[in-house]
């Protein structure tokens, strides 16, 4: 069987005077773009200009919504918002995205959820309820993006949603199949040949990796590779070669819907 797998970065989260990444160079690479919905990072015209680099590369495009947490970049754990709010939050968010994305003519095709937010709805069914929920009331047929093994996962398949199961070339995993926390030793992966080979046994044998030594089934649809990393599109470029080289499909996991 001949392995297919999508690319996935976060992008468009420079904001006003602050550029962060080079987009424009993993445009060369990925085949997917989440872009800042402008709740952590992004602005409206960062928004609008990652977007017509997508279009101009080919490359499907997502919204990235995320607490609202600008000053934490979305990574700081919020608390106390009732469901209602996050979720009218949310559904701003993608909103936003979405009618950007049409006024361009590249259509979106997914969510990711960003950051902080991203991590707690994996593990709260609560939580991981409003974000599909949000998801389906702006467009059922967006597709969500979310890590196997997750409360996200299934919130998004009971929401009816078709869901891209995610992995992570820079990120050790728990043996419950969580991402460890970046509090932890090893959490971060920053040796490229290790990564490679985390990703090869990913896709090719259909494992993850644990660090306790276990292999966990999965069905990975698509690879995230962070942006905001130091040498990024070069790290980019060396995983999707190796797995290229291994005889791995390199294609988004679902294409624009043109009128």
């Amino acid at each position: 069987m001949t392995a297919t797998l999508d690319l996935n970065c976060d992008m468009g989260e420079s904001f006003g005077a602050y550029t962060i990444g080079d987009d424009a160079k993993m445009m060369e690479t990925v085949t997917t773009a989440n872009v800042a919905c402008g709740f952590h990072a992004g602005d409206p015209v960062v928004m609008r200009r990652t977007i017509a680099l997508a279009k101009a590369a080919g490359v499907a495009i997502g919204a990235h919504p995320s607490f609202l947490d600008l000053y934490g970049f979305g990574r700081r754990r919020i608390l106390g918002d009732r469901p209602e709010d996050l979720e009218a939050h949310l559904i701003y968010q993608i909103a936003a995205m979405q009618g950007m994305a049409a006024a361009q003519g590249h259509p979106m095709t997914h969510v990711k959820t960003h950051g902080a937010l991203g991590n707690m709805a994996a593990v709260d069914p609560d939580l991981a309820a409003v974000c599909a929920r949000a998801v389906a009331t702006v467009d059922p047929t967006l597709v969500y993006v979310s890590l196997p093994y997750s409360e996200t996962y299934a919130a998004a398949e009971k929401a009816g949603l078709t869901v891209a199961c995610e992995i992570y070339a820079d990120r050790s995993y728990t043996d419950t199949g969580e991402l460890t926390p970046r509090s932890a030793p090893g959490a971060v992966i920053h040796d490229i040949a290790q990564s490679t080979d985390q990703v090869l046994e990913m896709v090719l044998n259909r494992h993850i990796p644990t660090t306790g030594g276990k292999r966990l089934p999965v069905e990975p649809a698509t690879l995230c590779i962070h942006g905001d990393t130091q040498g990024a599109p070069a790290i980019a470029a060396a995983l999707r070669a190796a797995l290229e080289d291994n005889g791995v499909t390199i294609a988004p996991f679902a294409t624009p819907k043109r009128s």
